[in-house]
C-alpha cells in the first residue's frame, strides 16, 4: 500500500515489483498476490489493461489512518481518557497539527474571545459549548493515571 499511496496513481504489479527490487529480492508472483489480496479486501480497485491490471488505492493514507484511530478509540471503555493518553504521547509538532485540525473541523462558527491584546497574549479563550458531558478534566486525568478507577458518567 505504501507504494500505491506514494505514487497516487494507478500502478501495475511490474512497477511495484521494480521499485521493491531496489531494496530486496522479491518475486513477481508475491507482489501480484499481495495486490490481489488488497483488492479482495477492498483496499484497492483494479482495472484491466491488456493482460495486466492497474491497481489504485480506494482511500488515502490519511483516511486509512483516521479509520484506524477511530476504530481503536471506539473500542475504549473510556474514550475521553484514551484521548488524553494519546495526546500525552504526541510530539509538539503532532499537537500543533491536532490544533490546526480542530480549527478546520470547527470552522468559522467557533466563537473566540481572544483579542490578542497584552492581557491575553497567547491565551486562547475559545468558548466551550459542551452541554451534557459530566466528566471533568480531573476525572479524565485521574483515569489516565489510574486506569482501574474508571467510572461511568453517572458515577458507577
Amino acid at each position: 500500500m505504501t507504494r500505491v499511496w506514494k505514487w497516487n496513481r494507478p500502478v501495475t504489479v511490474r512497477e511495484v515489483l521494480e521499485d521493491l527490487q531496489q531494496e530486496r529480492s522479491i518475486a513477481y508472483t508475491t507482489v501480484m498476490t499481495v495486490l490481489d489480496n488488497l483488492h479482495q479486501k477492498g483496499w484497492v480497485r483494479r482495472e484491466a489493461e491488456g493482460r495486466a491490471y492497474r491497481y489504485e488505492a480506494v482511500s488515502t493514507r490519511a483516511a486509512y489512518a483516521a479509520a484506524l484511530m477511530n476504530d481503536a478509540w471506539s473500542q475504549s471503555d473510556n474514550p475521553a481518557a484514551a484521548l488524553v493518553a494519546f495526546f500525552g504521547m504526541m510530539s509538539e509538532e503532532q499537537r500543533r497539527a491536532l490544533t490546526d485540525a480542530v480549527r478546520i473541523v470547527q470552522g468559522p462558527e467557533t466563537t473566540s474571545t481572544d483579542t490578542g491584546g497584552p492581557d491575553t497574549a497567547g491565551t486562547d479563550t475559545t468558548t466551550d459549548t459542551r452541554s451534557s458531558d459530566t466528566s471533568t478534566d480531573s476525572d479524565i486525568a485521574n483515569t489516565v493515571e489510574n486506569p482501574g478507577s474508571a467510572q461511568s458518567p453517572d458515577g458507577r
